[in-house]
């Protein structure tokens, strides 16, 4: 596992041992910050079960401003600290060891963030309940982008409204999503 472009180009990062994580592969993450190009610029990123920070990484490299992960597991907790020193990037990177839930219910209001990244346990119906609370709080900027990774047969809720979905793509076994705020359409 390496980060594939900017500052920290060619950076071997530490995995996190066992089977509880799921990197995201070198390929899809290039294919979601080819996807996203400027946006990344200056971004303040939340990334929701971090796993080993990987693609909050990727996204400081390529020039994201701060970083905020939260992942519950203590050994992917502790490889996100070790990925942390490893690049020196402690000064960028606040990481909350707990539940995703118990960060979004008592700290997620702290701020905006541009890019949430949202990798959760395939097949848990997750991702639905933590849609509900986007929709709900305002903790997405206003051009800001929420990119999911499900496995490729999963389906999420239609009705997102105020967030929409914007683009889709499927890679092998995994399936990408990119959701924005929905764009107020003037009537005349």
């Amino acid at each position: 596992m390496r980060i594939i472009a900017g500052t920290w180009k060619g950076h071997s990062l530490k995995a996190a041992k066992g089977l509880k994580t799921r990197p995201t592969a070198d390929k899809v993450k290039g294919a979601i910050f080819n996807i996203l190009g400027s946006k990344v610029q200056g971004a303040e990123v939340l990334d929701l079960f971090a796993g080993t920070g990987s693609l909050s990484f990727e996204a400081l490299s390529r020039g994201a401003q701060n970083a905020t992960l939260v992942e519950k597991d203590i050994s992917a907790a502790r490889t996100v600290i070790k990925n942390i020193e490893l690049l020196n990037a402690e000064k960028k990177v606040k990481l909350w060891q707990m539940d995703v839930y118990t960060f979004l219910t008592n700290h997620s209001d702290q701020n905006k963030y541009d890019l949430i990244f949202i990798d959760p346990p395939y097949y848990q119906q997750i991702v639905p309940k933590i849609l509900e609370y986007l929709r709900n709080n305002t903790i997405l900027s206003p051009n800001g982008v929420i990119i999911i990774e499900t496995a490729a047969d999963e389906v999420l809720p239609e009705d997102i409204y105020p967030l929409q979905l914007m683009i889709v793509k499927k890679y092998g076994s995994t399936k990408i999503w990119f959701i924005q705020q929905a764009q107020k359409t003037e009537e005349g």
